[in-house]
């Protein structure tokens, strides 16, 4: 489990640093130059994901029971996990999805927190969740007071909620199918 705690510090401390100094992070990125900022902050966040994800696995060997859930609730973060492959896309793709969310990324990653949140009920399981739903709701509400920076994407198009749902629902098959099973080892429909 410590591993895995370690990990979540590195990454999502690494995503706080806006929510928590964003006039630091300016700072420091106009000193360092936005190339290094962004190399260093990759550094850090991607060692924090190893970490999660293999803190996570060592924490499944021993796992630890808080809650079981009723096999109905599989079904609902079934039907919320519909949502986060099209909102995952729409972040990167400008149209009406993200203008009406306006920030789909976070609202993705709150979806797919709580869908698991619900699915899951050990020690390990509500820790990693807990942790990226605590932190998608603090970073939503630190956006009302802090200015924001543009998030690489396509050029806006009447195509790209299409093409947002259409990828998602996609991905979201294959991963239901598949993907889930191949990368974490557990089918969610099985």
């Amino acid at each position: 489990m410590e591993i895995m705690l370690l990990g979540l510090v590195l990454f999502l401390g690494t995503h706080s640093i806006s929510i928590v100094n964003a006039t630091w992070r300016d700072h420091a990125a106009a000193r360092l130059g936005e190339f290094s900022w962004q190399a260093i902050y990759a550094v850090f966040a991607v060692a924090g994901l190893i970490l999660i994800i293999w803190g996570y696995g060592v924490a499944r060997q021993a796992p630890v029971v808080l809650y079981i859930p009723p096999m109905w609730l599989r079904h609902v973060a079934l039907l919320l996990m519909l949502f986060v492959f099209p909102l995952l896309l729409a972040a990167y793709l400008p149209g009406r999805i993200k203008s009406t969310t306006r920030h789909p990324m976070l609202l993705a990653t709150k979806i797919w927190a709580l869908a698991h949140l619900l699915a899951n009920g050990m020690l390990h399981d509500v820790v990693l969740f807990g942790a990226f739903l605590a932190w998608a709701v603090v970073d939503r509400i630190s956006m009302k007071r802090r200015v924001q920076r543009p998030v690489p994407g396509v050029p806006a198009s009447r195509y790209n909620d299409v093409i947002a749902v259409v990828g998602g629902l996609v991905l979201y098959v294959w991963f239901v199918l598949q993907g889930h099973a191949w990368l974490f080892g557990v089918a969610p429909a099985g």
